[in-house]
């Protein structure tokens, strides 16, 4: 019976991947969303090739590529991941080849490539920004420093000026349950400094909702709303449950998963305080 479990879990998680739904939808001229359920990348297609980014897992990118060979003409030329977790980068074996340049961050690929992760490895890296040309159109990649996972970079689609970024900017819902993987301190940083960029027409996120820049600076009102309101607690001498209690957070009650995860947001805060700041090390 030990023998069947394996399989038996292969055919389940094939079972519910069977069923997620995939979409295709324009964002803005030649730069479109693809989205797995709740998770979301983008491709841009030109005169003579398409860049598509996180795979997001096998069956996916296997919808996604068959689509595309339909749909267009043109190959595919540049695979770009966004970052190193697995639940993006899953699947770059299915649209990667000899033709096709796999990109990501340089701390991404040593993530990837140091715990054998089940996917393409990146062939070209970078360390701070890289611009890719495609004809009429670029895609400029930017590094901002810790702030999900390792190695995450935004990627503006031009000239549509479309902006892709994944986790770190989550428009309209929650950042997830008790932050896991997230450094909350880059996070606020490097949301300011997308904000101090040029204006993008559009952001488009990994999760949620697509937004503008007013969209992005009501995230980021939410991250400092929290972050301040856990450190001043602990400041004050409050446990994490009184934290919890008293932080209510309600003006941002209509993001989606407020109720679910507002206590476990705050929970995410303290901790990254204590464990790296040791914040309960001050007398």
């Amino acid at each position: 019976m030990k023998r069947l479990i394996p399989l038996f879990l292969m055919l389940f998680s094939g079972a519910i991947m069977a069923q997620q739904s995939y979409s295709i939808e324009p964002i803005k001229d030649n730069v479109y969303r693809f989205s797995v359920g709740h998770y979301h990348s983008v491709f841009m297609v030109t005169d003579d090739a398409i860049v598509v980014t996180d795979p997001i897992n096998p069956e996916a990118a296997r919808y996604l590529k068959d689509t595309l060979a339909q749909r267009y003409e043109q190959p595919i030329k540049y695979l770009i991941y966004s970052h190193n977790h697995i639940d993006h980068t899953r699947g770059g074996d299915v649209l990667a080849n000899e033709q096709v340049e796999v990109i990501s961050h340089q701390y991404a690929y040593e993530d990837l490539s140091w715990t054998k992760a089940p996917t393409a490895l990146p062939t070209l890296t970078f360390n701070d920004t890289l611009r890719v040309n495609l004809g009429d159109s670029h895609v400029q990649l930017r590094y901002y420093g810790p702030n999900n996972g390792r190695g995450s970079i935004s990627m503006r689609f031009m000239p549509a000026n479309v902006l892709f970024v994944a986790d770190w900017i989550v428009l309209g819902r929650m950042p997830y349950k008790s932050l896991p993987g997230y450094d909350i301190h880059g996070m606020i940083r490097s949301t300011e400094a997308v904000l101090n960029e040029p204006t993008f027409d559009v952001l488009v996120g990994a999760h949620a909702e697509t937004g503008d820049r007013d969209d992005v600076v009501n995230y980021l009102n939410y991250l400092k709303a929290l972050y301040n309101g856990v450190r001043d607690g602990m400041l004050a001498g409050q446990s994490l449950e009184a934290i919890q209690a008293s932080l209510t957070l309600n003006e941002y009650s209509h993001l989606a998963m407020f109720d679910e995860w507002r206590v476990q947001n705050i929970e995410g805060v303290y901790n990254t305080l204590i464990e790296q700041s040791y914040f309960n090390l001050r007398e």
